[in-house]
């Protein structure tokens, strides 16, 4: 975010960083050294604690900042506080390479075991990655010792599931849907996400994008073809075994729809303009509760969908704006395994209660 952003939103931005410490090749300790600097000399101020959030790990749980300050400020001998992961990757398998004709060299040693790359993992000591998450620092670091981290550095355990490393735009693609998946943190534009329900009775589906990936083929006489995926056919006969039911609510007329829904038994509406009413009527002919509903869509016309049912699921390649709507977001893009991924999360949940 700009310092121009940044200032609507209410944080302070004093100054600019000069021109020669904004390089790309620019290294953290001598900004946070100006920083500081700055401060001390125009408002007469130095913080106890400095806390770096870098913006290529943005996702980050509820309280993650509060909890690395206290985790600091109760160990007198910490010098830092710096967010870490389970290592995807064990060190104790990696190999030193110096050129083709030589042996590869073990990269550690751990005592008591001859052949860590050998061994199981779960013999070997286990290992975390440091993120871009957080860093909490006592000023008196970066001061006195000159460094972001000196010598006594304690962990803050971050769940996995928030590990984000964006360097490239296919990064950015990648990791903003994580954004509005359901995870507990702080969300855009103060939405917060509503939970699985405890108990569904229904799952109700569009049609074009969420069982088919949003393509059609004509041919020379007009007649539409879809491509679907069998293993979603396969998730809803799951559900109807554990009692739950479906419905697809599609805008789409074409007969394609009906022949799809009867191949998976799903009972189907198309040709529908307001899903919001349909989908309430539906409700009250049935005597269904909202709150045992949920919705799954890709486009803006399922949003009036997601108003009615109690948890939104969106499919990974939904538009944007249904994304950001939706309580989550599935992984798998709409046709493609989407429907089958959210019926498997739905029977875990079942099976967790």
């Amino acid at each position: 975010m700009s310092t121009g952003g940044s200032r609507e939103f209410g944080a302070e931005a004093p100054f600019l960083r000069p021109v020669e410490l904004a390089q790309d090749d620019t290294t953290d300790l001598p900004v946070f050294e100006q920083a500081l600097a700055w401060l001390r000399e125009n408002e007469g101020y130095q913080p106890d604690v400095v806390v770096q959030l870098r913006p290529t790990s943005s996702i980050r749980p509820r309280g993650m900042v509060d909890e690395a300050v206290r985790i600091l400020l109760s160990h007198e001998d910490a010098d830092c506080v710096r967010g870490v992961v389970p290592a995807g990757q064990n060190p104790h398998k990696m190999w030193r390479f110096e050129s083709d004709d030589k042996p590869l060299k073990p990269l550690l040693e751990v005592e008591g075991i001859s052949e860590p790359y050998n061994a199981p993992r779960q013999s070997l000591p286990p290992v975390y990655w440091q993120t871009g998450h957080i860093d909490a620092i006592r000023q008196s670091t970066i001061i006195k010792k000159h460094s972001l981290t000196g010598d006594v550095i304690y962990p803050w355990v971050i769940d996995p599931r928030y590990t984000v490393d964006i360097d490239t735009l296919s990064d950015w693609a990648k990791y903003e849907a994580l954004v509005y998946s359901g995870l507990d943190m702080v969300m855009p534009d103060d939405k917060s996400k509503r939970p699985i329900p405890e108990r569904i009775e229904l799952l109700v589906m569009d049609f074009d994008g969420v069982l088919t990936d949003n393509r059609v083929w004509v041919n020379q006489d007009g007649v539409e073809a879809v491509a679907a995926n069998r293993s979603d056919s396969y998730g809803l006969g799951l559900l109807r075994k554990a009692g739950i039911e479906s419905l697809v609510i599609s805008k789409e007329p074409n007969p394609v729809v009906a022949a799809r829904c009867n191949k998976m038994k799903v009972p189907y509406l198309q040709g529908i303009e307001d899903k919001e009413r349909t989908l309430q009527e539906y409700l009250a002919e049935r005597g269904i509760d909202p709150a045992h509903v949920v919705f799954v869509g890709n486009d803006i016309n399922d949003l009036p969908g997601f108003r009615v049912a109690s948890w939104s699921v969106a499919v990974a390649d939904a538009l944007p704006q249904v994304i950001r709507e939706a309580d989550y977001v599935l992984s798998n893009p709409g046709g493609r395994g989407a429907v089958r991924e959210l019926c498997d999360l739905i029977l875990k949940s079942i099976q967790e209660k």
